[in-house]
């Protein structure tokens, strides 16, 4: 699959040709969900129980007397009802860590990659790079790509400084280097931006 390669500055960029194996192949809804239902629930923290009746370690004497002394005939301090008992019906604990297989992990992040390739919407930029990091000049070079509403652009190894700085301001443009790339990101973005170097790493990735 060959993408034009386009640039902030007007000169025409010359074509890259994109692994077939890495983005071209034909999203499943399935294994892109299973994904993103896995990648969602890391993100989640253990869920932490509470101390019920039978896990409170307090006494069972008897206030006073069973009957004259004006009080009620509670024989356990663990109630819920006193101070340091134990919760009643309290959350349970939860630990959300799920596991997927490292070939379906792999094969979504390959799908998302190409639903964005497919769709028309995969951005491949040879230099990332801004004048004088403003934001003011990536919004007017950012008009001539013609993205959606939101993007996302993945460097190589580290995001270029000055598109980081300009962009930092922007709701609608978030960025990440290819380590960082993963499907839920991916498919929640208009437009998939890459770099010549985010390319090689993919695809490297994948390969390797």
């Amino acid at each position: 699959m060959k993408v034009k390669v386009q640039s902030f500055a007007d000169t025409a960029g010359a074509d890259i040709e994109l692994n077939d194996e890495v983005f071209g192949l034909d999203p499943r809804a399935d294994i892109l969900h299973r994904v993103v239902t896995w990648q969602l629930e890391k993100r989640r923290a253990t869920a932490s129980g509470t101390r019920e009746r039978a896990d409170v370690a307090r006494t069972g004497k008897k206030f006073g007397r069973q009957k004259g002394g004006g009080t009620a005939r509670h024989g356990d301090r663990r109630a819920p009802i006193f101070v340091g008992g134990g919760k009643a019906h309290g959350q349970r604990t939860r630990d959300f860590n799920p596991g997927l297989n490292k070939k379906v992990r792999a094969l979504g992040l390959k799908m998302a990659l190409s639903s964005h390739a497919q769709a028309g919407t995969l951005v491949v930029m040879d230099s990332l790079t801004v004048a004088e990091s403003k934001t003011k000049t990536l919004i007017a070079d950012w008009a001539k790509l013609g993205t959606g509403k939101t993007a996302l652009v993945i460097d190589g190894a580290a995001v270029e400084t000055s598109f980081a700085l300009a962009a930092g301001n922007l709701h609608t443009i978030n960025v990440m280097p290819a380590a960082g790339a993963n499907v839920y990101d991916i498919l929640k973005h208009d437009t998939l931006v890459l770099t010549r170097a985010a390319v090689e790493m993919l695809e490297a990735r994948f390969n390797g």
